[in-house]
């Protein structure tokens, strides 16, 4: 641009009906959505029949390339959780904090970009919609493996379904394997466990191995899990999962703290270690949510 800055220009087909209405509403959506979590749209013009629009620059890229690609690096659990956090803070505005509401409808990795801080925002909202309750089915719009079940067999997409795909997304980035290749067999299985009790470790990234951190994850698989719940209803709010994900967040500050703290109080620290572990189990244990329409 002439002052300097640089931005990623997107080019849409110039010859399709869908192209037109994805345009229409991203620039509908992103002129009036402002948060920190969600990808800013610098411009757009429309000339000679092509449509572009121009959005910020995220110079690490999109999380599926960081996650799959051969010459990917790899994810610190801390930029994993920070990532997590990101994305529900996004979501959660859309859902909870943009009048009216507005839901998604195609959260995947693809989707998730990254700044130069590794700091993650929610890009693509050509398939996105307001929430208005009219009654209407739309035809089945999204990408395989992040789909909602109930969507899928209802046509019906809510809040719920977006919460489904960040389901997937969290396991993502506990597992990096791909939601099409396979992703939900091995959720599946680790579900199971042995004697019935999930054992999300032997789904966990292999670079994830190394260091104190099982149980956060363990935490993380747990919220994650009850978001693919197959009954939207038995599904959390994306606040809660907002909310889980913080406490993930502290407990991990809390432990990193108490490794440079003097002894007299290491225990002070680790009490409320423990009060959180408490709070936690609360959050991911609860097996009814209370019973508000999707």
């Amino acid at each position: 641009m002439a002052t300097g800055e640089v931005v990623a220009v997107k080019v849409l087909a110039s010859d399709s009906s869908q192209g037109e209405r994805e345009f229409q509403t991203e620039v509908a959506l992103l002129s009036r959505l402002h948060h920190r979590n969600l990808v800013n749209l610098v411009g757009y013009c429309v000339e000679k029949g092509q449509r572009i629009l121009i959005y910020e620059y995220m110079s690490n890229g999109n999380l599926a390339s960081l996650l799959y690609d051969d010459n990917k690096r790899s994810l610190s659990w801390q930029e994993r959780l920070q990532i997590a956090h990101d994305v529900a803070h996004g979501i959660e505005y859309l859902h909870e904090g943009a009048v009216p509401p507005v839901i998604h409808r195609d959260l995947k990795s693809a989707n998730i970009l990254l700044d130069h801080s590794m700091r993650a925002k929610v890009a693509d909202f050509g398939l996105s919609k307001e929430e208005v309750y009219d009654g209407r089915k739309s035809g089945l719009k999204g990408t395989y493996g992040y789909m909602d079940p109930d969507y899928m067999s209802t046509s019906k997409f809510t809040k719920k379904s977006d919460v489904y795909s960040f389901g997937i997304i969290l396991f993502e980035l506990i597992t990096a394997i791909n939601p099409q290749q396979g992703l939900m067999e091995y959720i599946d299985l680790a579900a199971i466990g042995e004697e019935g009790k999930a054992d999300w470790d032997e789904i966990l990234d292999k670079n994830l191995i190394a260091g104190n951190i099982a149980e956060e994850v363990r935490i993380l698989a747990d919220v994650a899990y009850r978001c693919i719940n197959k009954n939207p209803r038995k599904r959390p709010w994306i606040s809660e999962v907002t909310q889980a994900i913080s406490r993930i967040r502290q407990l991990q500050l809390m432990k990193l703290d108490t490794l440079n703290l003097p002894r007299s109080e290491t225990r002070t620290v680790l009490r409320r270690i423990e009060h959180q572990h408490v709070e936690l189990s609360d959050l991911t244990s609860m097996k009814e949510l209370t019973p508000i329409t999707a």
